[in-house]
């Protein structure tokens, strides 16, 4: 997948002014630095909690430090004479994590406050906050034919537990910031953000990386079930992760956008049983299906409304969803099979 139908971005940046990138040892923070480097930046900050080894990718020529960003001193080391800071550092999961760890998903608004009062004071230029559709009011999520969500529909304020509050307050810090201090902040709801390179087991793997681990598994144990949390009829857009990399960077470069949240996601609604049903067809096989109700699952349908985003940009995610699904499972499958053969592979 590659960024060539895309319209160049318009940035005020030299090749070697410092971009940061904050959870540059996850998913979407690697998948961040690598974009950015492919564009021909030169002088990459990538900072991640984890220990080097455990990173899912490491951008040669980036520079790469291991700090607790939630600790005040390790965040003021990370910006450091940063001219771009992008936050995706949060400690979070799919929906097993974020049901059942809902304090340590409160605890990133620490990550989140010592960052950009940090990015404040070392006179960075621009600060990204990655937020998430979690902020918005779960009252319009109770039915699986959901409306996409428009930007407003965040307030009157009703967030998901943990998780979905601690993105909407800090969205208020980055708004407080530009008003207060003038610091230039640009705020973006990521809606399900899926692809290779990202968590596909171990209990913070999101629906289409869960989803391509079982399949595989049933083939290769020859066990063809699947377990699925809920009853299935739970929907959710999911938006590839190189639409999610370009539009961050159009929403950072964006003077209409400026402490202004915005989504970044898909407009393709589908439930998790058709979900399952694309990836046994991408893998050609047929699945018995066992419900779990009790499992966490969620609200009932999320989507993203993307007319704001079309509106200011002229863009949004378009990447289908099979193309996406198709590219992921490959990968999983690669994984997989570099695991089963001792092989050392992400989060091991």
């Amino acid at each position: 997948m590659g960024y060539a139908d895309k319209v160049p971005v318009q940035r005020d940046l030299a090749p070697d002014d410092l971009i940061v990138v904050t959870g540059a040892g996850g998913f979407i923070g690697g998948a961040l630095v690598r974009y950015f480097a492919e564009q021909g930046y030169t002088n990459l900050r990538a900072v991640d909690r984890k220990p080097l080894p455990q990173w899912y990718q490491r951008v040669p020529g980036a520079v790469c430090l291991s700090l607790d960003l939630s600790e005040k001193e390790h965040a003021a080391r990370a910006v450091e004479n940063a001219v771009e800071v992008y936050n995706l550092a949060a400690d979070m999961g799919g929906m097993g994590f974020i049901e059942h760890f809902r304090v340590e998903c409160l605890r990133s608004i620490l990550i989140n406050t010592h960052l950009i009062d940090a990015a404040w004071r070392a006179g960075a230029r621009r600060y990204f906050f990655s937020s998430s559709a979690c902020a918005y009011n779960t009252d319009l999520q109770k039915d699986p034919n959901a409306r996409g969500l428009k930007e407003s529909d965040a307030y009157p304020a009703l967030a998901e537990r943990g998780y979905g509050w601690e993105k909407l307050l800090s969205e208020m810090f980055c708004q407080e910031y530009w008003c207060e201090r003038g610091l230039e902040t640009h705020i973006a709801r990521f809606h399900n953000i899926f692809g290779p390179r990202g968590t596909w087991f171990g209990g913070r793997e999101k629906a289409p990386a869960a989803m391509c681990r079982k399949v595989i598994e049933a083939q290769d144990t020859g066990h063809y079930d699947i377990e699925i949390w809920g009853d299935g009829t739970q929907t959710r857009s999911f938006c590839y992760v190189d639409d999610c990399t370009y539009g961050i960077d159009r929403i950072m470069h964006c003077d209409d956008l400026i402490a202004v949240p915005i989504n970044l996601g898909s407009e393709e609604l589908i439930s998790i049983n058709d979900l399952v049903s694309m990836v046994e067809d991408i893998a050609g096989a047929k699945l018995q299906r066992r419900y779990d109700p009790d499992a966490p699952k969620g609200v009932a349908g999320r989507n993203s409304d993307n007319t704001f985003i079309r509106q200011v940009l002229g863009w949004e995610p378009s990447t289908p969803l099979r193309t996406g699904m198709e590219q992921t499972y490959a990968w999983i499958a690669e994984q997989y099979a570099d695991r089963k053969a001792g092989k050392r592979v992400v989060e091991d």
